[in-house]
Formats: structure tokens, sequence, C-alpha cells
């Protein structure tokens, strides 16, 4: 085994260091070699970022630019849920709903596609989005995935038309994210050949449904399927809700949600239901059934394994979210760098008021936003390609689905956080106009908010990507000793940890090589930032694993599991970081523009040492930086952001939003002219010499 002087980065002392920031700073723009002139490409760029399905996602984008598809600020919530419901009509007679459907039933089984379309409708209306998601993502979905042929051949038809407005009943005011607990159970009543589906106390009630306190006439119930005395798990029903006058059918009731924190345009309420028979063929039955005489039969003999694979359906909502959100992200960072590029505050006397994207903290504070924008772009297009994949059946295996689920758990709560952080900045660098609900980011952040809870609440979902990673871990190490556990961890793990999830190979230890300039110019060389992020995730994951192996033996297994949920977490959110990087370094190798390829490279730096920037604590605590090293990162984090600062502009337009999807005023140009207005007023007064004397220079 290696020495700890061996292992541990930073520990070698070859020379005295006692450098100031500035010098460091000076020290690093001395190795920036790259070519500062390189200019992006505007119109290449802004289509690469469009991804495969770009021609889709600008149809969807148009659609999305239209004022009948906008929200409008300030409308009550009846107003808003009644235009929203005619917004889903529209996107029916716009043919915009119908992409992944069978074609045998006027679909195009285009998965990705569908989903590229769907998230550009965050830009007209996140309350639209949403509630078309319910309706097609969901509700739609769930028939077409968990039935067979005969629920498509009498369901699918008017739920792809809205003639039957849909409801996906799963979540229960005392179950969310723990749905293999939820309490509705559907028993199968052998005399009369019907399912009976019960809420037994009020927690079973199904809650924050979409569709149900209004328009909903059907739904997808899951519950627990009974039959024989045998609960056999979580399954789906087609339950008839409403009457055609609107009315619940005998045995069904429900309430409003009424107002919330964001999306008000969503009918969003509860359901419950007091022995309500529905026929014994209404049971969704492609991966259960039960036959005349209520014995139950499945393909898949498992019952974890056969849950899991009906919840897949829910993997599209999160592949949806995760590209919503990464549009959100977009649309705020264009309205905040054109107002930070335009605005102008403070200046010294007989001066020109300063810019304000000028100023080194808002650059801090908008530009790592970009960089991080720029990665979830680049890695919602590997998983929304990883989804149409499986999906369409190109590579539908146990594994390919694993791994999809994985990554979707991944994404989803980095870009749902990531959205409501960079609303939130783009928000206060705007100021008192970021304020104002007519610049939009403010009604925008509210919208996003139920972003990070729904389709799976973050942490439970980042709690299932550590649990993949322990599992692939294992595997890989199941027949090693503590000694020899404990080796490898104090070594690193010199090979590929996992498979499927995602980890990568440490290839190398960094090491300290005793100047900022030479830690500069190692930190730029993306072997070592895949090095320096790769290298946390499996030391965590190793860590955790050793304390998991050895509680096991005690029987105290599932506190030390608790004990480490924190940790955990950190390792799922590393562990995205990562596969956000990776997929940010692929894209790079694609980007046939050089000048293009130059300007993103630097951002795809920023984004990476900017994440071992704000971890710099533990890369420190566990040796792997010196604190000379610790500090180049920051330095060169710094002259990252100084170096993009010019193309600050063009990397936001490049998104391709135009003022029909930002709607805030403070992008449309209005901030330039207020300002032209007033450098021309200051310049005739001081020309016509009426100008006033200040205070301090008539006193001399």
């Amino acid at each position: 085994m290696r020495s700890n002087r061996a292992y541990v980065v930073g520990i070698r002392h070859e020379r005295p260091h006692t450098m100031s920031i500035l010098d460091k700073v000076e020290t690093v723009n001395d190795v920036a070699t790259e070519n500062d002139a390189a200019m992006i490409d505007r119109a290449y760029l802004s289509r690469y970022l469009l991804g495969k399905w770009a021609d889709v996602r600008l149809v969807s984008r148009a659609l999305a630019g239209k004022p009948e598809m906008h929200n409008i600020p300030g409308l009550g919530m009846d107003e808003h849920r009644a235009r929203v419901l005619g917004q889903l009509k529209l996107l029916v007679e716009n043919g915009q709903v119908h992409r992944a459907f069978p074609a045998a039933y006027g679909g195009l089984d285009d998965h990705g596609g569908n989903l590229a379309a769907f998230q550009e409708l965050v830009a007209a209306d996140p309350s639209l989005q949403i509630k078309s998601g319910v309706q097609w993502g969901l509700f739609t979905a769930a028939i077409a995935h968990l039935g067979t042929k005969e629920h498509h051949d009498r369901f699918l038809p008017s739920a792809m038309s809205l003639e039957t407005p849909g409801i996906y009943a799963m979540t229960e005011t005392g179950h969310g994210s723990d749905v293999s607990s939820i309490a509705t159970t559907a028993t199968f009543d052998e005399a009369t050949g019907e399912w009976v589906i019960n809420t037994p106390f009020r927690g079973a009630w199904k809650d924050y449904l979409g569709n149900a306190a209004l328009h909903g006439k059907a739904a997808v119930v899951f519950a627990q399927l009974i039959t024989k005395g045998v609960n056999h798990g979580v399954h789906g029903f087609y339950v008839p809700i409403r009457d055609e006058n609107g009315s619940f059918l005998p045995g069904i009731g429900g309430e409003d949600d009424g107002y919330k924190g964001g999306l008000n345009g969503i009918d969003n309420g509860r359901l419950h239901f007091d022995h309500v028979r529905i026929p014994r063929n209404n049971l969704l039955n492609r991966y259960g059934d039960v036959d005349e005489n209520g014995n139950y039969t499945s393909p898949i003999a498992s019952p974890g394994r056969r849950f899991f694979t009906m919840l897949g359906t829910l993997v599209q909502g999160r592949v949806s979210l995760d590209g919503a959100c990464v549009n959100a992200s977009k649309i705020g960072l264009q309205i905040a760098v054109t107002y930070g590029n335009q605005r102008r505050q403070f200046s010294n006397p007989g001066q020109e008021e300063t810019v304000l994207l000028d100023y080194q903290r808002h650059q801090r504070r908008l530009i790592p936003l970009i960089a991080t924008t720029y990665a979830q772009t680049f890695s919602q297009e590997v998983l929304l390609e990883k989804f149409d994949a499986v999906f369409s059946g190109l590579d539908d295996s146990d594994a390919s689905r694993e791994d999809l689920e994985t990554m979707a758990a991944a994404f989803k709560p980095l870009s749902t956080w990531h959205a409501l952080k960079t609303l939130q900045d783009c928000r206060e660098a705007c100021g008192g106009q970021g304020f104002l609900a007519e610049n939009r980011l403010t009604l925008l952040r509210a919208d996003m908010d139920v972003y990070a809870t729904f389709e799976g609440d973050n942490n439970v979902l980042l709690q299932l990507v550590a649990k993949r990673l322990l599992t692939d871990y294992s595997r890989k190490f199941k027949d090693a000793d503590t000694g020899s556990l404990a080796r490898l961890v104090m070594e690193q793990v010199t090979e590929r940890a996992v498979t499927g999830s995602g980890l990568r190979r440490l290839g190398q230890n960094v090491h300290d090589l005793g100047s900022t300039a030479r830690s500069v110019k190692e930190l730029r060389d993306p072997d070592t930032q895949r090095d320096l992020l790769t290298d946390r995730v499996e030391t965590m994951i190793a860590n955790i694993a050793l304390e998991l192996r050895d509680a096991k033996k005690t029987g105290e297994e599932a506190e030390a599991f608790n004990r480490n949920q924190s940790a955990l977490i950190e390792a799922a959110i590393a562990h995205g970081h990562l596969l956000q990087w990776e997929a940010f370094t692929n894209a790079l190798d694609k980007i046939t523009d050089d000048g293009t390829r130059q300007v993103v490279t630097w951002v795809r730096d920023l984004f990476g040492l900017h994440v071992i920037e704000q971890n710099l604590s533990w890369y420190l605590i566990n040796g792997r930086l010196s604190a000379q090293r610790a500090s180049a990162v920051t330095a060169y984090v710094d002259r990252l952001i100084t170096r993009l600062r010019p193309h600050a502009q063009d990397l936001v337009d490049t998104f391709g939003y135009g003022q029909e999807h930002l709607r805030a005023e403070i992008s449309s140009g209005v901030e330039q002219e207020r300002q032209d207005e007033a450098r021309a007023y200051i310049a005739e007064l001081v020309r016509s010499g009426k100008a006033p004397i200040p205070e301090k220079s008539s006193r001399q």
C-alpha cells in the first residue's frame, strides 16, 4: 500500500510558497495561453444546442410564442384554469400531443421528440406544460404503457383527443414518494367479477392531482391489488370519475386543493373512493392480471421488480421536468444578462456609469449559472436520447431501463434546484425591476418551485441514485474482506468501480507541482478535472460501503444507513455533476467551429472547476488538494469568468428565445433606450454649459 505522502495530493514540498492572491491571479493570467480573441458562431451554436430533435423543438417553440398560449400575469385562478384548458384544446388542434403514441391510434411513435416538444411549453406557461403533462404524459401514457390492446382500443382515442380529460391518481395525502405503501385498495369480488376501489381513511385520499378538482372525467388509480386474500402490490386501474355534467359518480368524492404557491392554471384536487365498483377488465394488466376466478398471474415473478417496472412510466415525467427546468433557467438568464448588459449604476465623478455586468460580483453571480445551464443542456440531451432508445425499443433491456431511471433520478434534482437558484439570483441581479411581475422572473420561479417535489421528491430520488451506486460497488467488491476494502479506500479505486450507473475510472493521482502556474495548467486539463470529480464520488461511496458492510455484521445496517443518509445524498449529487461534466465534454468533441469550441471549452472548464470550488472543503479535508492548489482553483475560476464576460450575451442569446418567449420588458431593449436617453441628456447639458457644478467643486 502506498504511503500517505505518495497518496495525498499536495503533500510535496518542492519550495516555499508565499504568493498573495493578487500574485496568484497574475500568474494564472500568465499561463492563459488560449486564444482570448475566440468568438462564438451564434447561429451555429444555437442550432447545436437544440440537439437531435431541433426541428421538433422549433415547431413547439413557435407555438409557445403565440399570444393565445401565454399566461396572463394577475389572472384569477378560475380564469387561469379555464384558459389553460382551452390551450390544451389548441395543442390537440395543432397536432402537438400525439407524437409519442402508437401509429395505429394516430401517433408518430416518436418518444424523444414528444418530450423535446413538451419541454418547450414552459416558455408559454408552466401551468400549460404541467397540465398537458398530466393529460398525455401521465394519464394517457399510463394507459399506453400499463394497459394492453383492449385498453388501448377502449381508452386511448378519447384520452388522446381530450374528449376524456384524465387524472393520474397515485399520490396520497399520507404517502407521497413512498408509493409502495399507498393505502388505497382494489379488492377483487369473485361473486360479481368486479374490483372494489376503497380509500379506508383520510390519509389514503388521492391528493395534489392535476385535473381532479374540475376537469377530470376518468382516472388511472393506483391501488393495492388484493385477490383471494393476497396483496399483490400496487397496480393501475381505469376508473370513471365524473358524468357528462361534471358531477362525481356514486361512491366518489373530492375537494379542490385551492390556491397554490404556483401553477394556478392547474385544477389540483383530491379524490376519495367509498367501495367503488369497476369491471374486472379495467385493471391495466400488462404486468399483472386476474382471471374470472380471482387467480393472479404476472409475467414478472418478483413483486419488487414488477413494482419498479410498472413505476417506470414515471421516468417520462422526470425526464420532462429536467428539460423544462433547464429551459426555465435559460429564460431567466437571457433576461438577466440582457438587462445586466444595459443597466448602468454608479460611477466616479466625470465618468460614465458602469454597466452592471462589468462588476465582478455581478459576473460571479450570473456567469457560473450560465456554465451550469450549458452542462445541463448537454446532459438533458444524453438523457433524452437514452429515454428514446429505451421506449422506442432500440435499446430496451433491464439494464438500460435501470440506467435510464438512475440517470433521470440524478439529473432531475440538479436541474430543478438549479432553476430555482438561477431564477432567484436573476431576480436579485435585476433589482426592483426583477421583482415586477411584468418581467416574468418572480412568477416563473413560483411556478418552478414544486418541480423540486413532484415526480419524486429530490432528496428521495438522490437516495435511489446512492443505493444504485452502493449496489454496483458491492457487486464489484462482494468478495473483498474488510482489509481489502480499507486498502481500496486508502489507495483510491484505480479501475472502474461500477458499470452501468456511470462511475468513471480514476486514472491517476493529481500531484501538486509546486507553483500556482503549474497548478492552473494542470487544472485546465480535462483529465485532471475528471479525476477530481470522479475521486470524490468513488471515495465517498467506498467509505459508506465499508461502514455499511461492518454494520451488516452486527445487525445495525438500517441505523448505519440512516446515519449516512446525508453523505449518500452528497455522493449522489457528486455523481450527477460528474455525469453532467462528461456529457459536456463529449458534446465539445462534436463542435466543428473552432472559435465556438474554444469559448464553450472555457464554459466547460468553468462548470467543472466551479463544482470543485464549491466542494473545496471536502478536497482539503480528504487531502486531495493542498491549500495552494485550492487557491489556484478559485483564482482560475475568477479568470475564466473574466474571460467569458465578453461572451456572456452571445452565450445566452444562443439559447434562442425571442421576446415572445421571454416577455420581460427589461429584455426588450427598453432599458437601453432609457440609458441612451439619459446619457444624451447629460451630454447635452454639459455641452450647453448649463450643467450645475458639484458642491465639492464649488468649494475649491
